[in-house]
């Protein structure tokens, strides 16, 4: 039941974040869409935001799936342009309201998440420590979060396929070189 339960609160913030700006919208707008109680919505979470969180969470991580690796984290960043997309009205009204950080800080951790596993895969063979490798993740976590910023900044306006194309150009094998660069400064010392 209670997976029903949140799927409905969800549901219903994401009705309303159809016509609503996140900051103008009242728990109650949440619980008297789908038929439940103020106490329904905080006995599963926080708050709204909490709730938007999770929305974020599972859809994002679904839509995520296994495009994790070296050879799918394009697919994988596709499919996070493209969820942003189909949801465009809900993001628009999330990314403009007050509260914009809840959406970049789910980015950012789910970008951070994809290149982690393109990273230590990459470097399963090399020695870097892990210091290391999260300075490279970090680098392409600021760098791709900053693209999908601008992109809903800027409207969600270009192709989301044309997107991972340029981002393929500019770095394409740089997580790689990255790598050896610190594992060459690791065996100088």
């Amino acid at each position: 039941m209670s997976e029903i339960t949140k799927k409905a609160l969800a549901e219903s913030l994401k009705k309303q974040l159809q016509t609503i700006p996140l900051a103008k919208i009242t728990v109650n707008d949440i619980v008297n869409e789908c038929g439940l109680t103020r106490r329904t919505l905080y006995y599963y979470f926080r708050d709204i935001y909490d709730l938007l969180e999770w929305i974020f969470k599972t859809e994002l991580k679904k839509v995520l799936g296994k495009n994790k690796t070296y050879d799918t984290w394009q697919k994988g960043f596709l499919a996070i342009l493209i969820y942003l997309s189909k949801n465009r009205k809900e993001v628009l009204n999330t990314y403009n309201s007050i509260d914009r950080d809840c959406l970049e800080n789910h980015l950012h951790n789910e970008i951070f998440n994809l290149i982690l596993e393109v990273v230590n895969e990459l470097a399963k063979d090399l020695n870097v420590s892990e210091e290391d490798k999260k300075h490279v993740v970090k680098f392409y976590e600021i760098a791709l979060v900053g693209t999908i910023s601008d992109w809903i900044r800027n409207n969600m306006t270009e192709d989301p396929k044309k997107i991972i194309d340029n981002l393929d150009k500019i770095i394409g094998g740089d997580i790689y070189r990255a790598l050896l660069k610190y594992e060459k400064k690791g065996k100088s010392n």
